[in-house]
This record gives C-alpha cells, structure tokens and sequence, in this order.
C-alpha cells in the first residue's frame, strides 16, 4: 500500500527586500510583527506561527507574491496602521460573500520599498446587515 504525500501548512516566507536595516524597522515598529532573529543581510518575523524571512538583495525583488495578513478587525487595524504612517491604496472592501454569508474584506497598502501587502479578514454579517455593520469607507461588490 502506497503512503499517500502530505504537505503541511506554510511555514516561511521569503522576500527580498533592497535594504534590510530600513525593512526590519519597517515590518518590526510599522507592521509590529514580532521580529525572531537576525543574521548578516536576513531577518526573520513570526505571521501568526508562519515566518517571514526577509532577506537583502539590493537590485530588489520585483515580481514578488503579495503578502495577506489576516487580521480580526479590518477597520480598527487600518486606523492603527494609517496612524503609524501607512497609506492604503483602497479602503476596505468586499472581495466574496460565501453561501453562509460570511464576507471577505480585504484592503491594500504598500510596504517601505513600494510592493503590495493585503489585509484580510472574514466577517459573519448580523441577520440585520446595516451600513453600521460595515467597514468604514467600505465599497461593496
């Protein structure tokens, strides 16, 4: 009998940054991930138990995945990131209603050197959905 392949959950990341003093401030005091370790031109952050390796490639790393950082409150998360300096390029929005009405909302910002990161969130609307049930600012689809 064959053993049928498993894979596991993620458990790093990595992505190339241009300049891993100003990235690991960035991700570490802007982001406020916990940063694990250090080591020459890499840095390490933990993503609720998936790490983050960050690692120094001055010509940068173009065509990268976007990170989503899933989050419990979208809103009060964007209000948090936006008063450290943070610029979303869209608020909040709608992406999918599933068949038992959770939603998914996600928002978008760009990290220190300019690449995209995603917030994401499910919500379980109240039986009353009302405009003050919503993300602020959001557009729905």
């Amino acid at each position: 009998m064959a053993t049928q392949l498993v894979i596991g959950p993620i458990g790093q990341i990595s992505r190339q940054v241009k300049d891993i003093a100003a990235a690991r401030h960035w991700y570490g005091e802007v982001l406020g991930l916990e940063h694990v370790f250090s080591l020459g031109d890499l840095a390490a952050f933990d993503c609720g138990g998936v790490r983050l390796l960050l690692t120094e490639e001055p010509s940068g790393g173009g065509g990268e995945s976007i990170l989503y950082f899933q989050v419990e409150d979208i809103r009060l998360t964007l209000v948090a990131l936006q008063s450290a300096g943070v610029e979303f390029m869209n608020p909040p929005r709608r992406i999918h209603r599933y068949g038992d009405g959770t939603e998914e909302w996600m928002a978008f910002f760009k990290d220190n050197e300019g690449r995209t990161l995603g917030l994401t969130t499910r919500i379980r609307p109240p039986l009353d959905i009302s405009t003050e049930d919503r993300p602020q600012g959001a557009v729905t689809t």
